[in-house]
């Protein structure tokens, strides 16, 4: 086998991983998870989104967070940006990193955002220019790069495109999600190997979901393609409100543990973000989809 020697691990727990939630977590149970997420070693975190908070009223505290957050040096805090009025927000809380958002499939945009993909990317196009006249980096994510729900499987072809346009239009990376969980190792290794034909691995990040049990398969066949970022949520948490059927994402602690045995560096205390993972998941009312939480907890349950 083929495999990098690290790791980035971008964790979206905060904001993916909360956005669906039913209920709204209080602010300062927010920042202990993040605290939690960050003392684990995690030192790029998605923590919000400046989404309308009639919208997603589980992240309307977004700029209040911003503010309680350490500002450790070497950790980068981001946050989803799905309109101007979003970046004036962003700008505002001294947000460095920002993420903007389309999909592939034309009725999952049409659902989410209510727009056309072309519509999408027009809209985009100068919010990320003035993101990063104004000094902020930008991903941005396409989602649904593998099986949309309502359209079914996407084509290779259908994804680079878009891809393309969004690194040409001034974003750093891109983040192919794999929003319901549905792709198998086939479709990971098809579509990057289709985008690696005109795009440099490091600027794409895999966003896998795990709904079927196949992210950490997924995972495994984007190393071996040289894939060397990956979106991960602790404790498993998420979902897409848009994604019917979608479980939580990948859980970081099982991707910490894989990569870990595979001897590739995370710099991530995998018990840490089981805590972590945990913490969030009783507050919630639940139990962390995560395999390790049920390794490394069943010592305190017994």
């Amino acid at each position: 086998m083929n495999l990098p020697e690290r790791v980035r691990i971008v964790e979206v727990g905060p904001r993916d991983g909360l956005q669906n939630e039913g209920r709204i977590v209080p602010l300062q149970e927010k920042v202990g998870f993040i605290d939690g997420l960050r003392s684990a070693g995690l030192s790029e975190i998605e923590a919000s989104s400046f989404v309308h908070p009639k919208v997603i009223p589980q992240l309307a505290d977004a700029c209040d967070l911003f503010g309680e957050l350490s500002h450790d040096q070497g950790v980068l805090y981001s946050a989803l940006v799905p309109n101007e009025r979003g970046l004036d927000r962003a700008l505002e809380c001294g947000v460095k990193r920002i993420a903007v958002f389309t999909a592939v499939s034309e009725t999952f945009t049409s659902r989410n955002i209510r727009m056309s993909v072309d519509e999408s990317l027009a809209t985009f196009a100068p919010l990320v220019k003035r993101a990063v006249a104004s000094g902020l980096t930008v991903r941005g994510y396409l989602s649904v790069c593998f099986v949309c729900p309502y359209e079914g499987d996407i084509a290779p072809e259908a994804v680079r495109p878009l891809a393309e346009r969004l690194l040409e239009m001034g974003c750093d990376e891109v983040g192919v999600s794999d929003t319901i969980g549905a792709a198998g190792p086939r479709e990971i290794a098809g579509t990057v190997s289709h985008l690696l034909e005109r795009i440099p691995v490091e600027r794409i990040a895999l966003h896998l979901h795990d709904t079927y049990g196949t992210a950490l398969a997924n995972v495994l066949a984007g190393l071996e393609l040289g894939v060397t970022s990956y979106d991960a949520a602790a404790g498993g948490l998420g979902g897409c409100p848009y994604a019917p059927g979608a479980a939580g994402n990948l859980a970081t602690e099982d991707l910490v543990y894989m990569l870990d045995r595979c001897g590739i560096e995370t710099g991530v205390d995998l018990e840490k973000v089981v805590a972590a993972g945990a913490a969030m998941a009783e507050f919630l009312g639940r139990v962390p989809s995560s395999r390790q939480w049920i390794r490394l907890g069943e010592a305190d349950r017994d």
